[in-house]
């Protein structure tokens, strides 16, 4: 382990070590909320484009830090490389989101590759590694992967869908079939996670960002297990990894999730109410999170409450403080630099 006078602020938390002022970052950090993220996706070309520029995506992971200071950068990437470095074919439509190939059978997920490529997934690496180098010592940097359940739901249907019908359907009728599309994903992960540690990550976040659509037997099953494989796969390769988990949605399971050892940190979404999480997760884990979005956007003295209420809430236990889901688009930078004074006491 790093001498605790040069471990980032947001590691020693997250072992365990509750913090006066809690650590922050924020889920999209780096997005078009900023008008300098903006100047460089016009130039990048399509989206998955400028997340193979390892230049390109290491200026955008660093802009958060150099105009705000955050304790962590969060790799600028996308939870759909996995199935695009997997062999199936991904584009992102300007304005329409993520278009994927259907994989919703056997013949179409046997001709995916048994296993990752990282070779194509090098470019995202090396934008670790180039992002490592330039972050101050003091700022932790994260890499990540999307959940299997999130994945495959993007995987089987070919976009995103209200409520990932395709997915929980083919769940139920075929479950051979998806327990091998969620087998092929931990695997997956497992191995993008671990040459992330490897090219500088100091922490890997799994985001499940669609578990609120899962009923809780189908949770545990497709959510909460493979979640977990890629947790242990992870720490029998690299055993003191930091893994986080967000599972968006998931507020009746979270205590199963705090209890279970899968996490060294519980993500919580906005709709979980604080002073009970405090009792039933954060007496088990390190939490995270979890300030309404839209809170930030309106600003003002609603968005000081907040984030007192969340201060006050986890104090004296570990706790990083971040919104409960992703930055939105529309989020003013002058409501950023408001929560971070109060959250900072300036």
């Amino acid at each position: 382990m790093e001498p605790a006078t040069t471990k980032p602020p947001l590691l020693n938390v997250i072992d365990g070590k509750p913090s006066e002022r809690p650590p922050v970052w924020l889920m999209r950090q780096a997005g078009r909320y900023l008008p300098e993220y903006r100047a460089v996706r016009a130039k990048a070309g399509s989206f998955l484009d400028l997340c193979y520029n390892p230049d390109l995506a290491t200026e955008v992971t660093l802009q958060p830090i150099r105009r705000f200071g955050f304790d962590a950068a969060i790799l600028f990437s996308d939870i759909l490389v996995i199935p695009h470095a997997l062999g199936q074919g991904v584009t992102f439509a300007e304005g329409e989101g993520p278009k994927l190939r259907p994989v919703a059978d056997s013949a179409a997920l046997g001709a995916l590759t048994p296993a990752l490529d990282l070779d194509r997934l090098a470019p995202v690496l090396e934008t670790v590694k180039r992002v490592r180098s330039a972050l101050p010592v003091e700022t932790a940097l994260l890499g990540f992967c999307g959940a299997p359940w999130t994945v495959a739901s993007y995987m089987i249907a070919g976009k995103s869908t209200p409520d990932q019908a395709p997915a929980r359907l083919l769940a139920y009728r075929d479950e051979a079939f998806f327990a091998a599309l969620i087998e092929r994903l931990v695997d997956a992960s497992v191995s993008y996670l671990v040459a992330q540690l490897d090219a500088g990550a100091d922490a890997v976040q799994i985001f499940e960002s669609f578990a609120g659509a899962l009923p809780p037997a189908l949770f545990d099953r497709w959510s909460l297990e493979p979640i977990s494989r890629i947790a242990a796969g992870v720490r029998a390769r690299r055993p003191d990894a930091r893994i986080l988990v967000f599972p968006r949605g998931a507020a009746q399971r979270l205590e199963v999730l705090a209890q279970a050892g899968i996490a060294d940190v519980v993500g919580l979404d906005w709709s979980v109410d604080p002073a009970w999480a405090r009792e039933h997760v954060q007496t088990h884990v390190c939490v995270q999170g979890n300030l309404d979005p839209l809170a930030l956007v309106a600003g003002g003295r609603q968005l000081d409450e907040a984030v007192d209420r969340i201060i006050e809430a986890f104090s004296g236990r570990p706790h990083i403080f971040n919104l409960g889901h992703g930055i939105l688009p529309e989020t003013p930078i002058a409501h950023v630099e408001q929560m971070l004074r109060r959250l900072r006491g300036a």
